[in-house]
């Protein structure tokens, strides 16, 4: 294994130091938010992954969606049967109720109860009062590029290198070139 070149890290070189830095503060809001949610799912009494089901649910119902099992299951990328035990535990604790669906009727919907909001509220609410906070403090003009880089950031760790490699091979605007290992000498490859 090759080490790195003097003067870099394992994935930056001498000049990017700024951008490391960036890179390291969005590591450091990744660990603390994440820290918060298990704290919350702690004091809740319910594990991270029944936490995002209640969160999705509470957030479809602030737009006014309704969720089906079915659309957690996408949303927590879980099998169907282990959304229905995630619902169980929910609708035990009295987080959740299943109600027939309005124009489904071999469906349910799933929504929270009250005393589900006001936990949650109770929870959360100082935490999202200090990041509104914080989101205030960056300087209206820079809101932009800020919003613009999360989400850059958030499409780059979701797409795959495979997705990456598809990109790579193009040849030329909208014409695809031979696969890399035919360009290697290897005319099997791409096949």
């Amino acid at each position: 294994m090759q080490e790195p070149a003097e003067g870099t890290t394992y994935w930056y070189g001498p000049a990017d130091t700024e951008t490391r830095s960036i890179l390291e503060a969005v590591r450091t809001f990744r660990r603390a938010d994440e820290a918060m949610r298990q704290r919350a799912g702690r004091d809740m009494a319910m594990n991270l992954t029944d936490l995002r089901a209640l969160r999705h649910v509470i957030a479809a119902e602030q737009v006014g969606t309704s969720v089906t099992p079915r659309d957690l299951a996408e949303d927590l990328g879980i099998s169907t049967a282990s959304t229905t035990k995630v619902l169980d535990r929910l609708a035990g604790s009295g987080h959740l109720q299943r109600r027939p669906h309005p124009r489904d009727r071999r469906s349910v919907v799933v929504v929270a109860t009250a005393a589900a909001h006001r936990e949650v509220r109770e929870r959360l609410a100082g935490a999202h009062a200090r990041m509104i906070e914080a989101a205030r403090g960056v300087p209206e003009h820079c809101r932009p590029a800020v919003r613009d880089f999360l989400l850059a950031l958030a499409a780059s760790v979701e797409e795959t290198d495979d997705d990456v490699a598809t990109t790579v091979v193009e040849d030329g605007p909208g014409r695809p070139s031979e696969a890399v290992g035919q360009r290697d000498g290897d005319p099997a490859a791409g096949r």
